[in-house]
């Protein structure tokens, strides 16, 4: 899973099982093909993101210097780059081996693991803030509890939690993308069940936003939820 609006989701314990078999396989396999490309076309996408670097800079605002920041679904770094450039300590996850090369190439200031949401490769507790900007997109409805309660696990108490997601209730089903052959499902999900999901596993919702999609984005609407972990 990478971490950006991927419709156009460190220790290094090596690739992590596939706990939900065939679906996760063709995701890694997606974003492994297109790697190189997506990182040109969207590896300098907070540019023309104002809302989003607001959101991020919320969170960095929440945390101290030093803290440790996990960008779940890091995609190619870019993201985990932004926030480490503000004297936060980031840990980038993906999925895909070919990601994480990349952000471990060009962006050293981060530190860069392979794994699934349901199966992180951290400790209990260890991140004082969390990021998954449109990485919950890649599961299939079942996985979005367990994927939380696995983000829960990794986030010490009271540490926020920021996601972002395209807004509505259909499976886009991707098989070409830059040109490359690819099978991936892109999952648009409600707000309101995303956010009973988050307080099902032990999250508060504190902010609820939308937004259209810009001009240069996938003609999605966009939501944005920052939660925190309860006690």
């Amino acid at each position: 899973m990478t971490g950006t609006d991927g419709q156009a989701g460190g220790t290094g314990a090596g690739p992590a099982p596939d706990p939900a078999g065939d679906g996760h396989a063709r995701v890694r396999r997606s974003y492994d093909t297109v790697a190189e490309e997506y990182r040109a076309r969207i590896g300098d996408e907070l540019a023309g993101k104002p809302l989003d670097r607001a959101l991020l800079g919320a969170l960095v605002e929440e945390t101290a210097d030093g803290a440790v920041i996990a960008d779940l679904g890091c995609g190619p770094g870019h993201i985990a780059a932004w926030l480490a450039g503000r004297q936060r300590r980031v840990v980038g996850v993906d999925l895909s081996p070919a990601m994480v090369a990349i952000g471990r190439d060009r962006h050293p200031q981060a530190e860069f693991r392979e794994g699934d949401l349901l199966r992180l490769p951290a400790g209990d507790a260890e991140f004082d803030a969390a990021v998954a900007l449109y990485s919950l997109i890649h599961l299939d409805p079942g996985e979005l509890s367990p994927a939380l309660a696995e983000i829960r696990r990794v986030l010490r108490p009271g540490a926020p939690l920021l996601v972002a997601f395209h807004i509505g209730t259909e499976v886009r089903n991707l098989t070409e993308w830059w040109g490359h052959a690819v099978d991936v499902d892109f999952h648009h999900l409600r707000p309101d069940a995303v956010a009973g999901a988050l307080r099902e596993a032990g999250f508060r919702i504190e902010a609820e936003l939308e937004r259209a999609p810009y001009p240069h984005e996938a003609a999605t609407r966009r939501a944005y939820l920052l939660a925190r972990r309860e006690d």
